[in-house]
């Protein structure tokens, strides 16, 4: 009796760890369960969600569109006060106005500078010419003196005129001078004229930049999230005001890291969305993440100490949607998907679409 209880306890265990082993092959979609279709429902619509903020401070003063409201690009989202930056510009302007004429007034300068350069060039020449007549003047009168044909005072005279001939040649070489050096004054002043010139320049049009800025739009077409900016509101610099989501959208799968042997880049995929009443698209693998997702992870877990148990991870699966399905506009970033991807289609490995 007792052996017959033995026998019947054996049976069940066996049958238990049988049972067991069964499922954890199930579970872990190993032979010989595993088939050509991988499935997962670990895995979600994505897009890219931007979150539209100002780059100016001030009150909002118009908000013409709505929670989840399709826009364009370039449509207006928000707009701020612009009566200040407004008004910067036209300073801004009248600052560039005030430097461009001081520039024009130094170039009228420098023409007569110039002018006076000509000028006193001339003045040197008169008197070259001035003290030249007045040496021969003077030596003429020696000559004649030695000859006891002239007199002494003659002579004397002669002589003052010949000094201040002289004298006159200093005076309009030293003006010449002195009109060069006011040239190249001008000159250089003109110089850091024209620096200012070019900084009211970029002043003005970072004015403008800021005023431009006062107006919020849509950096592309897609469909508005909550709009949290209110008429009347004061908005800081990077504050959210609202989000605007692309149409378009994939979906990211996060098969097990036993699942995505065999799987290569342009497999077909189907995935049917909970949304949607388990509505079915088709797509293809476009990429795998470089990591599992417990890699992206702020904390990762660190099993080099204590008891460790195996958990198996999952990789990230870019899925890209064939494009004109019905329903396509249906689909937003966050919806819960069950993909399929069967094994048996080659694909398109990414080393033969490189070379291509």
């Amino acid at each position: 009796m007792n052996s017959l209880f033995r026998s019947a306890a054996t049976y069940i265990a066996l049958v238990v760890g049988l049972a067991g082993i069964l499922v954890v092959l199930y579970a872990w979609n190993l032979p010989p369960f595993r088939g050509s279709v991988q499935m997962t429902n670990d895995a979600y619509v994505r897009g890219q969600v931007t979150l539209l903020s100002p780059q100016l401070a001030g009150y909002l003063v118009e908000v013409p569109v709505q929670d989840y409201q399709k826009v364009k690009k370039g449509d207006l989202i928000v707009r701020i006060d612009d009566r200040i930056y407004r008004q910067k510009l036209e300073q801004a302007k009248a600052t560039l106005a005030t430097a461009e004429a001081s520039l024009a007034n130094s170039e009228q300068s420098r023409k007569s500078a110039e002018a006076k350069i000509v000028s006193a060039k001339a003045a040197v020449e008169s008197a070259n010419a001035a003290f030249n007549a007045s040496r021969t003047a003077y030596e003429r009168t020696e000559a004649l003196l030695r000859s006891n044909i002239s007199t002494q005072s003659e002579a004397e005279k002669n002589k003052a005129a010949l000094d201040q001939a002289q004298a006159a040649v200093h005076q309009a070489e030293a003006a010449e001078l002195v009109s060069e050096q006011d040239l190249n004054t001008i000159i250089v002043s003109r110089r850091s004229l024209e620096a200012t010139v070019e900084s009211a320049k970029a002043a003005v049009e970072l004015a403008d930049i800021d005023l431009q800025n006062t107006n919020v739009t849509a950096p592309q077409d897609g469909t508005l999230g909550e709009v949290t900016g209110r008429i009347g509101q004061y908005v800081s610099i990077g504050s959210q005001i609202a989000s605007i989501v692309p149409d378009h959208v994939w979906v990211v799968a996060n098969f097990k890291e036993g699942q995505v042997d065999g799987m290569l880049p342009g497999q077909r995929v189907t995935f049917t969305v909970d949304a949607l009443g388990h509505r079915q698209f088709t797509g293809f693998i476009e990429r795998f993440a470089p990591a599992t997702g417990s890699e992206f992870s702020v904390i990762r877990s660190d099993n080099a100490t204590g008891n460790f148990t195996k958990v198996a991870q999952r990789i990230p699966v870019r899925i890209a949607i064939d494009p004109q399905q019905q329903l396509m506009d249906s689909l937003v970033p966050g919806m819960s998907v069950v993909a399929s991807v069967d094994l048996a289609q080659k694909g398109t490995a990414l080393a033969g679409a490189e070379a291509k």
